[in-house]
């Protein structure tokens, strides 16, 4: 733990296992209600000073991290690798997309601004300033433990909000290493407090805090309902990011070696551990032959291994029970009709013995009744489903209670605009499997969540917008 600009140890030790080997990564004490109650009371201290600095010298303390994270970038990847299984290459890519929004809300900080209202009566004046809402409660997972909090830290900081962040006991070390690095550039004591531990003690007291002002939650929808509803209680500000069912199209005009392309890269560059992951494989069905063909190729060439070996594409899943699902829907489809054209086992021989590995699936032949097609995989399997017409996709690729990335390949013009606009997604990539940056909002519709992050959009939801009105 990390409170009040100091570590502290508590009597209960979590050790952080390796899901490639099983061997221990690293040990984090964990907190309970007593604790984050402390780091509550901290940020609320340390709120009105953080809050009276100019913008400039907030600036100066994101663009101190943006160095540091720098310097420490290949001991933090190695964290994140050994924590939660990705390959060390896409562990890279998380810790440059971390100094990225620090470095993009280092920027934006001096960015807010206000308004100035004409009145209706003469000697009225009125203006509109944005100021930090507070004190503000981060709750992180384990699929990107350092980018989720970068993404939520960076805008909090950046507007003069203090933050209690608490992340995910799968993968907290990386969590840590990001607050030493606070400490060493010396963030105001107070500023950014760290909890680790069960979910239940530590969320609860925050969401039952009158004290904390707004909640930023990434996660799963079952569990940010829950929030929302707590968050009533002291009516909180909430900003949601929960899960997903990504639809990927395409079209029979599209261009297929790009299409699978990007499908695979997308899909098993987490192996699957993502909510933007493309779940439902729409194929037009002139081109379903060549295009299942081709993406069996080239799924089979994916080396998969311990993510610390630089010549593997694909680590193991976070955990045993991530295992048991996958292998959950694949046997469902495949009892319902689905064929196997690649993969459908878990990884137990040789290398593979102690880690939780599971062979890149694809499936073909799968409909719309079967579980994969209904439920959220977050793993390695891609259900590929025919589809004859433009209406008939887009209204089976709405049909679901999720909306928060979408996909799709095509070469027609009007139907790059046309379908964008139709598709009930926050976040919609046309010929681009990865459409995400920095300075872009990020977020979902429906029960994907509320709130966007990222670009100029993430500082929202830190704001409060309050009029001023004078007579003169």
């Amino acid at each position: 733990m990390y409170i009040n600009g100091e570590w502290l140890e508590t009597d209960q030790v979590f050790e952080v296992n390796n899901p490639a080997t099983g061997e221990k990564a690293g040990t984090v004490y964990f907190a309970g209600e007593e604790e984050t109650n402390l780091a509550i009371q901290a940020a609320e201290k340390a709120f009105p000073q953080w809050a009276a600095l100019t913008a400039e010298q907030r600036s100066s303390y994101l663009w101190r991290i943006v160095e540091k994270l720098g310097e420490k970038r290949e001991e933090i990847a190695q964290i994140i690798t050994k924590e939660m299984g990705k390959t060390i290459h896409h562990a890279r890519q998380e810790v440059g997309s971390a100094i990225a929004f620090f470095q993009w809300y280092a920027e934006e900080a001096r960015r807010i601004y206000g308004d100035i209202i004409s009145p209706s009566i003469a000697n009225k004046r009125i203006q509109v300033i944005r100021q930090p809402i507070g004190v503000v409660g981060a709750i992180t997972p384990w699929n990107f433990p350092l980018s989720m909090a970068a993404r939520k830290l960076g805008p909090a900081l950046a507007t003069g909000c203090t933050v209690i962040l608490r992340p995910s006991r799968e993968a907290p070390l990386s969590s840590v290493a990001l607050f030493k690095i606070f400490d060493e550039i010396g963030l105001p004591k107070g500023v950014a407090n760290l909890v680790i531990g069960q979910s239940g003690p530590i969320v609860n007291t925050i969401m039952n805090s009158s004290i904390v002002k707004k909640v930023s939650f990434t996660g799963s929808t079952e569990v940010g309902k829950i929030l929302i509803g707590q968050s009533a209680k002291t009516v909180k500000r909430v900003s949601m990011e929960l899960g997903g069912h990504a639809p990927f199209i395409v079209f029979d005009d599209a261009d297929i070696d790009l299409a699978v392309e990007g499908l695979v890269k997308s899909k098993f560059g987490s192996n699957g551990q993502q909510c933007i992951c493309p779940n439902r494989i729409y194929v037009q069905d002139k081109v379903y032959e060549e295009f299942a063909e081709k993406l069996k190729e080239k799924v089979q060439t994916i080396k998969v291994g311990n993510g610390l070996d630089e010549q593997n594409e694909m680590g193991p899943l976070v955990n045993a029970g991530a295992i048991e699902k996958v292998q959950e829907q694949v046997d469902d489809a495949v009892q319902l009709g689905a064929s196997i054209l690649n993969g459908g086992r878990r990884l137990s021989d040789g290398s593979y013995s102690n880690g939780n590995f599971y062979d890149p699936t694809v499936l073909s032949n799968v409909t719309d009744n079967m579980l994969i097609t209904r439920e959220e995989t977050f793993g390695p399997v891609i259900p590929l489903l025919r589809f004859s017409s433009e209406e008939e996709v887009i209204e089976r690729a709405n049909a679901i209670e999720y909306g928060l990335a979408s996909y799709f390949y095509t070469k027609d013009l009007s139907r790059k605009y046309r379908v964008s606009e139709q598709l009930e997604y926050g976040m919609v990539g046309v010929n681009d499997a990865i459409p995400f940056a920095v300075q872009a909002p990020f977020g979902g519709v429906k029960e994907s969540g509320m709130g966007r992050e990222g670009g100029k959009y993430g500082l929202d939801d830190y704001l409060e917008t309050k009029m001023i009105s004078v007579q003169i």
